[in-house]
């Protein structure tokens, strides 16, 4: 796949005194401070990181 589809994440909100799985899904998504915004590939294994720390973040196409 030549043209994957991309997504925005944006962290919005602090990761401090989150539950030890939601911080290593925002480090999974190689967010490391606050409004820091990485590019992922859209996969089922990114959209479930993002769904479980959604509260934390702002999604965008990219």
């Amino acid at each position: 796949m030549a043209t994957e589809k991309k997504i925005q994440v944006t962290l919005i909100k602090s990761k401090f005194g989150r539950l030890k799985a939601h911080k290593a899904c925002v480090a999974g998504l190689g967010l490391r401070r606050m409004h820091q915004t990485v590019e992922v590939i859209d996969t089922p294994e990114n959209r479930g990181m993002i769904n479980k720390v959604s509260y934390l973040l702002r999604v965008e196409e990219a």
